[in-house]
C-alpha cells in the first residue's frame, strides 16, 4: 500500500520557555494540565499541511481538552489535512461519538478519522468515572466498536440490548463517506487484535524489533483477513534530526542533559503526576515512592527509542519498516524553529521519493 505519513496537533505547545526547552521536554512524562491554544492548534495544523505530511493525530487524555473540539479547529485552519482524533471508548456514549465524526467529516470536507483507544491507564480512566478494569473495558470495546459502526452505517433505526448499553430507536441524521480509513484502533492483546481485526480499517501496532514487527503485522491481517477485511498499519517514530548522523547524535545528547535537568527542579512534582507514569507504576515498570527515577527512566526509555540521524539515515531505517509492511508512520518530531522544520520536509522529500514511497493517497 502507498505511504501516508502523519503528524500530530497538540492542544496546546510543550511546557519549556525556549525552543531548546521545547524540544527537550516532548521527551518528558507529559503534565496532566494543558490548556486550549487556538493560535498554536491552526498554526500546528497548517505546518503539518505545509510540510507535505497527509493527516494528523489529535490526542487525548482525562485532564486534556477535548480531542474532538481540538481537531474541528485543526481542520478548520486546513485544506487538505486529514485529522485523526483519538477518543476513549466508554467515556461517550457510541451513538454520540459516531455523530461527532459523522459532523466532523462533513464539516471538513471528509478528513475526519477517529482512533478509539480502551486506556492504558486504570487511574486516568477513573478520573472520567470509569472504574472497569482493563479485560472488562476490552468487552466493553467490542460492544461500543459495534454500535458505533452500526451509527455510522444504519439507515434505519434500531434497537439494542447488551452488556453495557441499552438503546432504542436509534438513528443518526448523518453518516461520513466511505473511504480507506474511518476508524483506528490499537491494543497488541489477544483482544485488541481481534476488535482491530473486525472492525478498523488501521491498526497502530506497538514499537517492535523488525522480526516481531513482521510477525505481528503477519498476524493482524490474517486476523482481517478471516473476516474478509483488510488493514493499513501505523507505526508511531519518534525522531531527531540534523543535517548530518554527526550533528544528530549531538543534539540528541544535548536534549537528554536538558530533559533531565528541566525535570528535576522544584516544579519536579508536574512531571511525577504523568499519565505514562501512572501506566508504567500498573504494569509494574516502577516504584510509586520513587517519582524522580521514574521521570528520569521515561525520558531515557523515550530517547533511546528515538530515530536519530540525517534525513537520508532516518528514511532508511523507516524504509525498513515499510519493507515489513507498515504504510502509516506517524512522525514525531520538534518543530520549534526553521531548521527543524526544514529537516522535516527534506526527511518528508526523502520518504515521499519514488524506491521508498510511492504514490500518495487520500482516505
Amino acid at each position: 500500500m502507498e505511504l501516508d505519513i502523519r503528524g500530530g496537533v497538540r492542544a496546546a505547545p510543550v511546557a519549556g520557555k525556549s525552543p531548546e526547552e521545547r524540544q527537550a521536554l516532548r521527551f518528558a512524562p507529559d503534565p496532566r494540565e494543558r490548556t486550549a491554544d487556538p493560535g498554536h492548534v491552526a498554526r500546528t495544523a497548517r505546518e503539518n499541511e505545509e510540510d507535505g505530511l497527509d493527516s494528523a493525530l489529535v490526542v487525548q487524555s482525562s485532564s486534556w481538552p477535548d480531542p474532538w473540539l481540538v481537531g474541528a479547529w485543526a481542520l478548520a485552519a486546513t485544506s487538505r489535512l486529514r485529522i485523526a482524533v483519538a477518543h476513549r471508548a466508554g467515556t461517550t456514549a457510541p451513538t454520540a461519538a459516531a455523530r461527532s465524526l459523522a459532523t466532523l467529516d462533513r464539516l471538513s470536507g471528509g478528513r475526519a478519522a477517529s482512533h478509539v483507544i480502551v486506556g492504558s491507564s486504570d487511574a486516568d480512566v477513573m478520573r472520567d468515572g470509569d472504574p472497569l478494569g482493563k479485560a472488562d473495558r476490552y468487552r466493553r470495546a467490542g460492544e461500543y466498536l459495534e454500535l458505533f459502526c452500526r451509527s455510522l452505517t444504519e439507515q434505519q433505526a434500531f434497537d439494542h440490548e447488551g452488556e453495557f448499553y441499552s438503546i432504542r430507536d436509534a438513528l443518526s441524521g448523518l453518516r461520513p463517506e466511505p473511504r480507506g480509513e474511518l476508524l483506528s484502533f490499537g491494543g497488541s492483546s489477544p483482544e485488541g487484535l481481534d476488535l482491530a481485526a473486525r472492525y478498523a480499517e488501521a491498526y497502530a501496532i506497538a514499537p517492535l524489533p523488525v522480526p516481531a514487527t513482521r510477525r505481528r503485522i503477519a498476524e493482524i491481517r490474517s486476523a482481517a483477513a478471516a473476516y474478509g477485511r483488510t488493514l493499513r498499519i501505523w507505526r508511531h517514530i519518534t525522531v531527531v534530526l540534523g543535517p548530518s548522523d554527526q550533528e544528530a547524535g549531538a543534539r540528541v545528547r544535548r536534549i537528554t542533559r536538558d530533559a533531565l535537568h528541566l525535570t528535576s527542579g522544584p516544579d519536579n512534582a508536574r512531571w511525577k503526576e504523568a499519565v505514562q507514569l501512572d501506566r508504567d507504576r500498573e504494569r509494574g515498570r516502577s516504584d510509586p515512592a520513587h517519582g524522580p527515577e521514574q521521570v528520569v527512566a521515561y525520558i531515557r526509555r523515550s530517547i533511546a527509542s528515538a530515530f536519530v540521524g540525517s534525513p537520508d539515515s532516518v528514511a532508511d531505517r523507516i524504509g525498513v519498516l515499510r519493507a515489513a509492511g507498515v504504510d502509516i508512520i506517524q512522525l514525531d518530531m520538534a518543530t520549534e524553529t526553521d531548521e527543524d522544520r526544514e529537516l522535516r520536509r527534506a526527511l518528508v522529500s526523502r520518504l515521499r521519493s519514488p524506491h521508498a514511497a510511492g504514490r500518495r493517497r487520500g482516505w
